[in-house]
């Protein structure tokens, strides 16, 4: 991957962390295009960056940061993955994306938290450019097994299939917000929108991962729901298996989405292992 590109023209202080202000950055990525990304920055201390799934926000780390902001310095990215387009819309774009992200506004190498396709590009990071990943921690993680959300994805999806389909990320679906199947309703009656949905998805389908999980140097924490479908216990204990130093935490009663089911837990083994970090 490549740094080339001239930077971006909006810096974080790295001196002074921004107290859950919201900043747009603009980031260049492998197709060269102006990309506005949403920044929030909490707490201070060790840099650790979260980076969400396909229908993920910012606002779904909220309960997480909130009980870990005092250990380390959160940074919550948000990148607009369904309006990517060209080379962008691809689990290579958005790796590239956030690495030039992490070169030119953080400085130095943080700690990665990835949900879903989030933790993919966390993991492809680890693996490529270890120089930027002091620690990384999966949740959740695609490259390996996943029922992918587009697996019988429909044109024009209607309310009901997008309510199943988000439905299958939680164990408890009381915990799932119904704004979300009202904005993912609305994305994908996009055609564009929905287009990038697929092409994102089967290109990190098409990017499996075990035969690079041994190239991992950091101390991995792999944070798993016991009940997740979307990418089940297997997964898991193929992460464990691939990636030479690691310790897995379990999450009782939680599916897919850990940080929403279960901050509380979430957030005490990222504290404990950030610290372990030094």
């Amino acid at each position: 991957m490549s740094g080339s590109e001239a930077p971006s023209p909006v810096r974080i202080d790295r001196s002074a962390p921004i107290e859950g202000e919201a900043l747009s950055l603009e980031v260049r990525g492998l197709a060269n295009l102006p990309v506005p990304v949403v920044v929030r920055q909490v707490g201070s201390g060790t840099p650790v960056v979260f980076l969400h799934g396909l229908v993920g926000l910012n606002d779904h780390w909220e309960g997480v940061v909130a009980r870990s902001r005092h250990a380390a310095r959160c940074v919550l990215l948000q990148v607009p993955l369904l309006d990517l387009e060209d080379d962008d819309c691809s689990i290579d774009g958005v790796t590239e994306l956030t690495a030039r992200f992490l070169e030119r506004e953080l400085g130095g190498p943080a700690v990665l938290v990835g949900n879903s396709f989030g933790g993919h590009v966390a993991l492809r990071l680890a693996i490529g450019r270890p120089d930027l990943v002091k620690g990384l921690v999966l949740a959740g993680a695609s490259g390996l097994i996943e029922k992918s959300m587009v697996s019988d994805v429909q044109i024009r999806p209607s309310r009901g299939w997008l309510e199943r389909k988000i439905g299958e990320l939680f164990h408890d679906r009381s915990k799932m917000n119904p704004a979300d199947v009202d904005r993912a309703f609305e994305t994908l009656s996009n055609r564009r929108q929905a287009r990038a949905m697929v092409k994102l998805s089967r290109s990190a389908r098409r990017n499996h991962l075990g035969d690079e999980l041994h190239r991992i140097r950091c101390h991995t924490l792999i944070l798993w729901g016991r009940h997740d479908i979307v990418t089940p216990p297997e997964a898991c204990d193929q992460f464990a298996q691939g990636i030479k130093s690691n310790k897995v935490v379990w999450l009782e009663d939680c599916g897919h989405a850990p940080m929403i089911e279960s901050p509380d837990h979430f957030a005490s083994a990222l504290v404990d292992y950030v610290a372990s970090l030094g």
